[in-house]
């Protein structure tokens, strides 16, 4: 059995979910005043928020019928019985998560003092606290369940397809029997209060393999948690995402790229390019890149980043603007460092000029060679190669 109440969960929304709750599309970035209200909202609840998880596994559970008793309590829900069932789930596991009432109440204040904008934004975030704090939730069960041998299933709420949120006060009365980190209540809408909470329910098997025969069941292809360092399979959600083919990643990170763990963690990845110059009848030439990833739980920040031409390699000094100025063009190489300090993942949302020129001769076409490394990297990290 496994019980956790966490009162100062780590709260990171990543930007692509905030920005997606926003309304942004793919790799647009806001601007100006939005961009203000974005980093505000994010200050704000900082400071401000109150939120907290709690989750624990069912004493007991039962299929009959049609109906899935928890605890005792009867409900009924087609996808989440078939669901289970398809698993051979054993047991459930009961959470639920707060992003404090902080921020609704924030957000009550501003829209009566006709502040629509900083309302909608501050708002926004809060949806976006829960969605993290939920897959925190289950991100954590999953390391539980990992060393047991067994995999937790993606959650199922009240009001998700096919299970009537008329349920949710039954629901709420089973994670209560006992005490929960802070308040909760249903309206008679079926809506919980505070507003920026959700009750869900995660299916736990032992049957490991039928997860992985199943492509709805697999959790981590439901589960957007970038940091887990128990992911065994990519996010669907980041599947499209790539910019260069998966055929061609694929047999990037097999054949050029080498990844080596640190005893401390990091993960040091190098990556070996191979062009010609756009000039001198297309010299053949090679490049070295090194990456250094922090630990797997803190995202994969990129710690360093290096491009040198590879050992012996001649075909660099005949590009170009190697001719005209190799010293300059040599240490613009070694400056740019794309997305230092960042996490590895968003060079999926880093908009850059496509440049498929070999040389390096222009910032657009080193910009372009960096992605390729990088994607490649986050590509194998997440299990595709």
């Amino acid at each position: 059995m496994i019980e956790l109440a966490d009162t100062h969960p780590g709260v990171n929304v990543a930007p692509p979910e905030y920005l997606r709750l926003l309304g942004y599309p793919r790799g647009r970035e806001p601007e100006g005043r939005a961009a203000e209200l974005a980093a505000w909202a994010r200050t704000w609840y900082a400071a401000n928020g109150r939120p907290w998880i709690y989750a624990r596994q069912a004493e007991s559970f039962q299929i009959a019928g049609g109906v899935i008793f928890i605890d005792g309590c009867p409900f009924t829900c087609q996808r989440l019985e078939q669901t289970l069932e398809h698993a051979g789930a054993h047991s459930v596991m009961l959470a639920a998560v707060n992003a404090g009432g902080e921020a609704e109440a924030e957000a009550q204040r501003l829209w009566r003092e006709e502040k629509p904008d900083e309302y909608f934004f501050l708002e926004m975030f809060a949806a976006a606290v829960v969605e993290h704090l939920v897959t925190n939730a289950g991100a954590r069960l999953c390391a539980w369940a990992e060393e047991s041998g067994m995999a937790v299933l993606p959650h199922y709420s009240p009001g998700y397809p096919e299970w009537d949120i008329a349920q949710q006060p039954r629901l709420l009365s089973v994670v209560q029997r006992r005490p929960l980190p802070g308040s909760l209540e249903v309206l008679p809408s079926g809506a919980l209060r505070p507003q920026k909470s959700l009750l869900a329910v995660f299916g736990l098997t032992a049957h490991t393999d039928r997860v992985e025969s199943l492509t709805a069941l697999r959790p981590c292809e439901n589960c957007s948690f970038a940091p887990c360092q128990f992911r065994r399979a990519p996010y669907r959600g980041e599947r499209t995402r790539y910019s260069v083919n998966l055929k061609a990643l694929r047999r990037w990170a097999a054949e050029r790229l080498r990844l080596e763990t640190r005893p401390d963690g990091a993960t040091v990845a190098t990556f070996r390019y191979d062009g010609t110059t756009c000039s001198n009848l297309g010299r053949p030439l090679a490049f070295d890149y090194t990456v250094v990833l922090g630990r797997r739980e803190r995202g994969y920040p990129i710690c360093e980043q290096a491009c040198v031409p590879a050992p012996g390699d001649a075909g660099h000094r005949h590009m170009c603007q190697y001719t005209a100025n190799p010293e300059e063009l040599m240490a613009a190489i070694g400056r740019e460092k794309p997305l230092l300090g960042r996490r590895l993942d968003e060079v999926l949302d880093w908009s850059r000029p496509a440049s498929p020129a070999g040389c390096y001769c222009d910032s657009s076409s080193r910009d372009h060679k960096w992605g390729l490394v990088l994607e490649t990297i986050h590509f194998k990290l997440n299990g595709n190669a």
